[in-house]
């Protein structure tokens, strides 16, 4: 009998550890956990470094210079929900701006546009800027967005992610559409798509624990490009509760 009672004791562990939420799920636990931090307007000034393709194309936007591996320089986000962002980035030795916004859906660019820096923008908004209405309306939202990137979201299973279980939303095969998503606290963790002109993307989100900013955005975030780090942005002071004008998201 004692034997019995362990083997059904294992196998009882056993489903528990293999059950995955479905995808809708957890999807509406990541918007409601993000709903009730209750965020209007969000500010966000840390470094930004840039590397690999990304060099020459931030040298030729912030008038620098490209004959080095990578690009230091200073990093501004703003968030004004729902829907509204802007990220600027600027260099000590260059001589130029540069800005992305987008509104909506609709993006604007302020001086020379920097690819990298344009693709984190189109996907920090819809995943960190979302908010104004019903759970169930943001769920949707974040869900259609994901799924015309690609990502199969009826599919789910779970990895490991910089030492972290994450639920995965997609086919879990490398070089597939993922989403990926933190399993305590359900926060976004990474997504990966590929664009119209065929180009990989690997957005990862790291560390809500920074005194910087709390847990209303990640740390760093990084976007790799065709399997190459091309963007590191890394919050060095924030403001979750910022009041920001009109002028920083219209013409």
């Amino acid at each position: 009998m004692k034997r019995v009672v362990a083997v059904v004791a294992v196998l009882v562990s056993c489903v528990a550890v293999a059950y995955v939420l479905p995808g809708g799920s957890i999807l509406r636990r990541m918007v409601t956990e993000r709903d009730e931090l209750k965020l209007s307007g969000v500010r966000v000034e840390g470094s930004l470094s840039f590397s690999g393709v990304a060099v020459k194309e931030a040298g030729a936007a912030l008038g620098t210079a490209t004959d080095r591996p990578d690009v230091q320089g200073d990093g501004a986000l703003y968030l004004r929900i729902p829907g509204r962002c802007r990220f600027e980035a600027v260099v000590p030795d260059g001589n130029a701006r540069a800005a992305v916004v987008q509104v909506s859906g609709r993006k604007r660019v302020e001086g020379h546009e920097i690819p990298s820096l344009s693709a984190m923008l189109a996907q920090v908004c819809p995943l960190f800027a979302a908010g104004g209405g019903p759970v169930q309306q943001l769920k949707e939202s974040v869900q259609a967005h994901l799924q015309g990137l690609g990502v199969d979201t009826s599919r789910t299973g779970l990895a490991r992610f910089g030492g972290e279980v994450a639920y995965v939303l997609g086919d879990m095969a490398e070089g597939r559409p993922q989403f990926w998503v933190y399993k305590d606290g359900f926060r976004p963790a990474r997504l990966r798509y590929t664009d119209s002109t065929n180009t990989a993307w690997d957005l990862r989100f790291l560390d809500y624990t920074s005194p910087a900013i709390g847990d209303a955005m990640p740390r760093t975030i990084e976007v790799w490009r065709g399997g190459q780090r091309a963007v590191r942005f890394t919050a060095l002071k924030g403001d979750a509760r910022a009041t920001l004008p009109d002028k920083l998201f219209t013409p």
